[in-house]
């Protein structure tokens, strides 16, 4: 089998999918551009870890460049790509617009041409939960449209399950578009809550707790995100013969094309999670509450019900036992 390309591999998710991947026996190739949105050495670590592995070799570049993603792909046809290659974060597209245009779009649309003229058999590709935007309707379901995004984070992952879509039709190249929830665990990246929490407790400073506290979120376990992606891998999504264009479901196509949300399926609220996470690091907050951020949403909660037919997905890891991992990796790995 030729190896499956994971592009953002020194990155949270991608790190833990590759080792996913080898430790199932598939050979893996990383991309990374190592870029500073945050601590790069993180970055490194996580690639320290995964150059241990025989099966694993590490490519320095960005998706933004066509030229090397069409060398790479030129080199060792990959059959299965999988990529969560982005510039990540809803506040900082709020400053930074441009990082994300480049990363989410221009990078997405040479790793869409860079399949479709190599071969590739699977796309699959990582969306965001921040796509469902203005929707308050719940639990998102991959079957509501999703037209009202309140960041550009949001929107450009929205415009690349379109772009996906598009190639689909087009090409027939089959893609698979990963929703994922509030993604938490070790060597988690170091801009989400948890990980801001955690660093600030320690350090015996506050916590911005925004929305004054009303906030609910999908709370999903590394672990669990890696086994809905590993589940799809080799699952082609298949034309739907029964679409109706006249009422079209925005979650299927008459093209190769899919769309699934990985979450928990069970919302926490964020005062429950800071709340296990006092008793795991025998802590008590000092908490100051906030207004909502522009751009965020109060709450999510993940319909999970194709994954767990189509794919047998079940999350395994409640918010006690996963905080207690993440503070565990993190004393260990920071020495506190």
């Amino acid at each position: 089998m030729t190896p499956i390309l994971v592009t953002g591999a020194a990155g949270f998710i991608g790190f833990h999918l590759s080792l996913r991947y080898l430790d199932s026996g598939r050979a893996v190739v990383g991309l990374d551009n190592l870029n500073d949105y945050y601590d790069v050495t993180l970055k490194r670590a996580r690639l320290d870890v995964l150059r241990q592995r025989p099966d694993f070799q590490f490519v320095h570049a960005d998706i933004a460049d066509a030229a090397a993603l069409t060398s790479l792909f030129a080199r060792h046809k990959f059959e299965v790509v999988v990529n969560l290659a982005a510039q990540a974060g809803v506040r900082y597209s709020l400053v930074n617009p441009q990082a994300y245009v480049e990363s989410n779009l221009v990078g997405f649309v040479n790793i869409l041409e860079a399949c479709r003229h190599h071969g590739t058999r699977h796309l699959l590709y990582a969306s965001s939960s921040s796509v469902y935007g203005g929707i308050t309707k719940m639990p998102f379901s991959v079957h509501q449209n999703v037209d009202h995004p309140l960041s550009v984070y949001a929107a450009t992952k929205k415009s690349n399950e379109l772009l996906a879509h598009a190639y689909s039709h087009l090409f027939r190249l089959p893609t698979t578009g990963l929703r994922f929830f509030t993604v938490y665990g070790p060597w988690g990246r170091p801009d989400m809550a948890l990980f801001i929490f955690t660093r600030a407790m320690l350090a015996g400073k506050p916590i911005q707790i925004f929305n004054q506290g009303r906030m609910e979120r999908d709370f999903t376990y590394i672990d669990d995100i890696v086994d809905g992606v590993f589940r799809l891998t080799d699952r082609l999504p298949q034309p739907d013969a029964n679409w109706n264009s006249d009422a079209p479901d925005p979650g299927r196509s008459a093209a190769p094309y899919r769309l699934y949300n990985i979450g928990n399926s069970k919302p926490v609220p964020l005062m429950q999670l800071i709340a296990v996470l006092e008793a795991c690091l025998g802590i008590q907050a000092i908490k100051e509450f906030l207004p909502m951020q522009p751009g965020d949403v109060p709450a999510t909660y993940a319909d999970i019900d194709d994954l767990s037919r189509e794919a047998d997905f079940q999350p395994r890891t409640g918010i006690e036992t996963g905080v207690a991992k993440f503070v565990a990796w993190y004393r260990e790995y920071y020495n506190t």
